[in-house]
């Protein structure tokens, strides 16, 4: 049943992610379909992503006294109501309303549904449940684009967003027969985990978690992180084609490789973080800070880009599980911060994708955005071990192990 649950999660984060990601090998068709311009067609992304960070709060604390399994099946179902706007879409306007209907429910989802997949296993494991969740949002950034753009390529664009809805329901019907009643909610402590905190109830309650010193320090650890990460793979394409002489035929696969290490990454940084998870975070962001930096020397280099492109995506993901979990373990167990973490690596991308423009248009060359990502992601560090040091500190004071 436990790991039923869990895969039920996952399909639904590999659901929402096809959503994310395959829109972007569908836009020429969308555009066209509509008699749109590419800019128009492009704000059914930048849309998604702002409804995203959005949703993620909004939905959260409206939901803060309702049971997890409910609410869950709630944002799913918002899900499948938004693909099949997309599906049937007469017009570009309908088109959008589907996209931002169908992202409502992401940060939501992913926030609500680390808390109930972590109330189905044991505490010592934890972070491999949220792990395994996250599995399908890893897997969909590698199926995605090639995924929509195959599907539109054979049958058209609204074929994807059909294929899509299927996901949504057969992950719907996953969570109702899988997931238990009470797992996560709020006044019901996980039978799995006793040591689990009680989830807070309501939003006074919710928003109480907030003081803790530690759910902003890693919050910002988040953001940071991400937006390293994110500033660097923003501008990949020009990375490959014009310093290290790929074609623009070859972009596909890089990416593809990229996506491979997300998935890689997520699975080792989940069982890493259940050993010794503050350690794991520095690392995992120490990591992607060298392999930034290498990068941008090694550029020029086919075979050292592929190799770290894939390390950018392991390393850049490696730190997801243990931050949400440290997130939601001082936040007392708070839906509303672990939807905080969900809108924080948004605003992370958001920021980074910014920072590397920045340097590009500076004339820095398109390596710029390797060390702005690099100097970026070194700041999360110094932010990680700040925190993680602040509660050695704590456990040395109150005589609590570390």
């Amino acid at each position: 049943m436990k790991e039923g649950g869990l895969f039920a999660l996952a399909l639904g984060g590999f659901g929402i992610g096809l959503t994310e990601f395959l829109i972007a090998g569908l836009l020429p068709q969308v555009a066209s379909s509509f008699a749109v311009s590419e800019a128009a067609a492009g704000r059914l992304i930048s849309g998604y992503a702002l409804s995203v960070a959005v949703g993620a709060i909004v939905l959260t604390a409206a939901t803060a006294r309702l049971p997890r399994k409910g609410v869950l099946v709630g944002l799913v179902a918002l899900f499948v109501i938004g693909n099949l706007l997309s599906a049937l879409a007469p017009s570009y306007a309908v088109m959008l309303l589907g996209r931002v209907v169908a992202a409502l429910c992401h940060g939501s989802f992913f926030g609500i549904g680390s808390l109930v997949a972590r109330a189905l296993v044991a505490p010592e494991r934890k972070s491999r449940a949220v792990a395994v969740m996250f599995a399908g949002l890893t897997v969909a950034n590698v199926l995605g684009v090639p995924f929509g753009a195959l599907v539109g390529e054979r049958w058209g664009w609204r074929a994807a967003f059909w294929a899509v809805t299927a996901i949504g329901v057969l992950a719907l019907a996953g969570i109702v027969a899988l997931v238990p009643g009470g797992a996560g909610s709020p006044g019901s402590p996980p039978p799995a985990d006793p040591s689990a905190p009680v989830p807070p109830s309501g939003l006074r309650a919710q928003v109480r978690a907030f003081r803790s010193g530690q759910v902003w320090l890693t919050l910002a650890a988040t953001a940071l992180g991400y937006g390293g990460m994110f500033g660097a793979f923003s501008y990949l394409a020009y990375t490959f084609t014009e310093v290290g002489g790929f074609s623009s035929g070859d972009v596909a696969w890089l990416l593809m490789v990229y996506g491979v290490g997300l998935v890689v990454g997520n699975l080792i940084g989940g069982r890493a973080a259940d050993h010794d998870r503050d350690r794991a975070l520095v690392l995992s962001l120490l990591g992607l800070t060298v392999t930034l930096v290498v990068f941008g020397l090694l550029a020029a280099s086919a075979v050292a880009s592929v190799v770290l492109v894939f390390l950018t995506g392991l390393f850049g993901f490696a730190g997801v599980p243990g931050l949400i979990t440290r997130v939601t373990d001082f936040a007392q167990g708070a839906a509303l911060a672990a939807s905080a973490n969900v809108s924080a690596s948004n605003i992370g991308n958001a920021l980074g994708a910014w920072l590397g423009g920045l340097a590009i248009t500076a004339g820095l060359g398109y390596r710029a955005p390797l060390y702005v990502g690099a100097g970026t992601v070194l700041a999360a560090v110094v932010i990680m071990v700040i925190a993680s040091n602040q509660v050695r500190a704590s456990g040395r004071r109150t005589g609590r192990p570390c």
